[in-house]
């Protein structure tokens, strides 16, 4: 059950929160510290008082069995020290002066054991009235058995755990004080890096997000707070970078299939008659084509780097591979083989996973002369897919950076074709997604992409 905290509370600073807390827990401790020395010393005390009424007792047993029982017995040591030696009648035999004439004041039996059996008795009939600690032990003879009682007034430890008591009372809350203060002062000094921290991220906007923070010198919590506040703002200084720049070239690449689009449609709209519709029409759907497909690749690099969850199941990769062959074969006079596609089952989003095939024939169409070979197949329980050409190939030193966003190797030869420089960029973050990897080999000639993601026991 989760308890609600006060709004008062909530409004109230770190820094008094963290005092409060800690002076919660000074006094806890301080209070817990002087009740367990008050039990500690009292427990002590006693004991001493019950020692010493025992060993009084045992002296005067020792002192019956040499025969020696007068009649008032002295004191030594406690003036209050109350004695009695009574029979088994109940007659007192003999008795402390104080307690001269008075009848059998202690009705418990002596202790058979060695250890002393340790009673609390009360309101004795002497000057010194309260709580006494009395020890009974046996002495005599079998015939004459007799009982010897000591007890001792507990009247000074009571005062004593008074005073203390008192002393504590009074002196913890000052102690409290004190220790909040200190932690006051040391909570202010603890906090103002973070202050100092919350005052520079404070002033960091989306427009300056290159600046850092102070790192404090100390290697704690606060210094690799610091470091990986720093590590974030790099990370989004590096991806808003990105992103606008992705801006930029997405409205570049957009701009110049609407400025053709708008340029023919104006020639015509002005010169109606001269406009041969029959030649400029497929200029035109061409152009829309390839404006609705860089619509779609923007849209569907902007779903991936929204993280979406897939719709993964079990799909087969080989009837995907088949279909999507299929389909690029209507599409180009090209040889596209196929007889080394086995059967492979992975665990992904169909759709998602045909969109890979598909631009990777894609981008072979491009750039292949004569023919284009697909092969898939499960190797230690990884799903192989190479699409292979016969083109110029990529250059080792290029075959990183080609899965970037609108990059093209070749970039008048590649818009000239209807490419954008961004299916191979999809390619790599749909596989990415799957958990996959993507490679780029040669072909010698031509290139290989090699797209290797885990499968499913068929």
């Amino acid at each position: 059950m989760r308890v609600p905290v006060p709004r008062w509370w909530a409004r109230r600073s770190l820094r008094l929160k963290l005092t409060a807390a800690a002076a919660l827990m000074i006094a806890a401790a301080l209070v817990g510290a002087a009740c367990l020395l008050v039990v500690w010393l009292r427990s002590s005390l006693v004991g001493g008082l019950d020692q010493t009424a025992f060993q009084q007792a045992q002296v005067i047993v020792a002192n019956l069995d040499e025969g020696s029982l007068p009649r008032t017995l002295p004191l030594t040591g406690h003036v209050d020290t109350a004695i009695q030696v009574v029979d088994a009648t109940g007659f007192v035999r003999s008795g402390s002066a104080n307690l001269a004439g008075d009848p059998p004041l202690f009705h418990f039996a002596p202790s058979g054991s060695g250890t002393p059996d340790v009673h609390t008795v009360h309101d004795l009939p002497l000057t010194g009235s309260g709580t006494w600690r009395a020890v009974a032990l046996p002495a005599g003879t079998d015939s004459d058995p007799l009982t010897v009682y000591v007890a001792l007034p507990t009247a000074a430890v009571d005062h004593s755990l008074a005073m203390l008591t008192a002393g504590l009372a009074i002196g913890v809350p000052p102690a409290v004080a004190l220790l909040t203060g200190v932690v006051w002062l040391l909570t202010g000094r603890a906090l103002r890096p973070v202050d100092a921290l919350r005052a520079q991220t404070a002033e960091i906007t989306a427009c300056d997000l290159g600046r850092r923070l102070d790192v404090p010198p100390a290697d704690d919590a606060l210094g690799r707070l610091a470091r990986t506040l720093n590590d974030l703002l790099a990370r989004l200084d590096v991806a808003t970078r990105q992103q606008r720049q992705f801006v930029a070239d997405a409205a570049h690449e957009l701009r110049s299939p609407l400025s053709s689009l708008h340029t023919q449609l104006e020639v015509a709209v002005r010169h109606p008659r001269s406009a041969a519709w029959e030649t400029r029409g497929p200029a035109l759907i061409e152009e829309s084509e390839r404006l609705s497909r860089l619509v779609d690749d923007l849209l569907r690099l902007a779903r991936l780097d929204a993280r979406p969850r897939l719709r993964k199941r079990p799909v087969d990769l080989d009837e995907i591979v088949f279909r999507e062959v299929h389909r690029a074969r209507l599409r180009t006079p090209l040889t596209i083989g196929q007889h080394a596609v086995g059967a492979a089952r992975v665990h992904g989003d169909g759709d998602a996973l045909a969109r890979v095939v598909r631009n990777l024939l894609d981008n072979s169409l491009r750039y292949a002369t004569e023919r284009i070979d697909v092969s898939l197949c499960v190797r230690d329980r990884i799903a192989c897919l190479v699409v292979a050409d016969d083109g110029p190939g990529i250059p080792p030193g290029d075959r990183a950076r080609v899965f970037d966003r609108f990059t093209r190797l070749d970039g008048a030869r590649a818009r000239g074709t209807g490419g954008s420089g961004l299916g191979l960029a999809i390619v790599h973050d749909i596989v990415a997604a799957h958990h996959g990897r993507v490679d780029i080999e040669d072909n010698a000639p031509g290139a290989r992409i090699v797209i290797r993601v885990p499968a499913t026991a068929p």
